[in-house]
């Protein structure tokens, strides 16, 4: 959204490093931190954004000084820009970061700040992101539900994978995400198991929603190679997959060419992707069906738009990566809202998660209901924060690391 009145001018970048006081550094879940900006403006408008990163790196990316061109912190480039013209801004910071940044931490950190330029825009026009996005909608939006129980043997995590599911549907979702990793390098809860443990998961999570419910897999990078990642989907053909969900390591592209050629059930990822250049990388290497940007981790709606023009140009379907706070899944909404590409989005629901972050943070304006999520109606991002919260998981952050 371009600025056509009156300068402003952004005066000031707050880092906040936050973290779930209960943690557990065995489970494969990045809801348990996170990193939330403030963007403060000369006319007193403050937007927020967050990013699905290690806030501590994150924010030493926000806050290093830098002495030359190249090589700059982000908040020593974004002082007296003008927030109103996010794609302008993001190109200035892409630039003036690029020996430490162009991917990876520093590209996830300009994500948030980028998030939170949007919030800024919105506010300042009185009108919700997904309409200064283009975004003539329908009143609700699809979303799915993404269960990963935290539990430490098979029989309670196919018992809380199947309660959850319910929960799911329950709350009014016609869509699930099951978790089921049991080898690899994130093993959830450090089970690991034979492979026909994630087909166990998968018929009783489809015994238990029936055969309307939309059903995925996320992998979570479980398989060595492309033709192991094959022969289990070949079996899961019968539970109706929507898709499979991050199979092999994300590097390699040859094994996702070849299974994405293969596989009887969609493939997807994409959550790790900073910038929609390394999206480019991987549909020119013939790998996907599914893209699933992060808005934070991508580098903000900014980027996300782009990958979204991508996947329009190469046949693909968008279905956004949101396992964080209110804010991602407010941002990302505002996406769904604005983009056709955009079939659904990850909805981590603060009834079906473990994270205190993720119940407590953010006071939603975002519901489910039978209908679909209901649409971001407030100026800008529509999130309002639980202040109360932030400062009980910022001393916990201080406490796990003095800093």
């Amino acid at each position: 959204m371009p600025n056509k009145g009156n300068r402003v001018k952004i005066t000031k970048v707050k880092s906040h490093v936050i973290v779930d006081p209960d943690y557990d550094v065995r489970a494969t879940s990045s809801a348990q931190d996170d990193l939330l900006v403030e963007v403060f403006t000369d006319e007193g408008i403050v937007g927020i954004g967050e990013s699905d990163v290690n806030p501590w790196i994150a924010r030493s990316c926000i806050e290093s000084p830098g002495t030359h061109t190249m090589d700059r912190g982000l908040t020593a480039v974004l002082v007296g820009l003008d927030p109103l013209d996010p794609p302008k801004v993001w190109q200035e910071v892409y630039r003036s970061t690029a020996m430490a940044g162009r991917r990876g931490a520093l590209v996830h950190a300009l994500g948030a700040i980028d998030m939170a330029l949007w919030d800024i825009c919105g506010k300042a026009a009185g009108v919700p992101v997904w309409k200064l996005l283009g975004g003539q909608p329908a009143s609700h939006l699809s979303a799915y539900c993404s269960l990963e129980p935290e539990v430490g043997d098979l029989d309670s995590y196919i018992g809380s994978m199947v309660r959850w599911a319910r929960r799911a549907i329950d709350l009014g979702f016609d869509a699930v995400k099951a978790e089921a990793t049991f080898s690899g390098p994130y093993a959830n809860m450090g089970l690991r198991l034979p492979d026909s443990a994630m087909t166990e998961v998968l018929e009783a999570v489809r015994a238990a929603v029936g055969p309307g419910v939309t059903l995925m897999v996320d992998m979570q990078y479980a398989f060595d190679s492309a033709e192991r990642a094959l022969a289990m989907i070949e079996e899961w053909v019968a539970y109706d997959l929507r898709f499979v969900e991050t199979p092999l390591w994300i590097d390699d592209l040859d094994g996702y060419a070849k299974l994405t050629a293969a596989s009887p059930i969609p493939v997807a990822a994409g959550e790790w992707q900073a910038t929609v250049f390394e999206f480019r990388e991987l549909v020119r290497a013939g790998c996907l069906h599914v893209l699933q940007p992060d808005v934070g981790r991508v580098g903000g709606l900014s980027e996300a738009l782009k990958v979204c023009d991508l996947a329009a140009a190469s046949g693909r379907v968008v279905i956004p990566h949101a396992w964080k706070t209110g804010i991602t899944v407010a941002a990302t909404a505002h996406l769904a809202a604005a983009r056709p590409e955009v079939e659904r989005f990850e909805f981590l629901h603060p009834e079906t998660c473990e994270s205190r972050l993720r119940k407590e943070l953010t006071i939603d304006e975002i519901a489910v209901t039978p209908e679909g999520v209901t649409l971001p109606q407030a100026p800008g991002l529509g999130v309002e924060l639980n202040w109360d919260a932030l400062e009980e998981f910022e001393q916990a952050a201080c406490a796990l690391y003095a800093g």
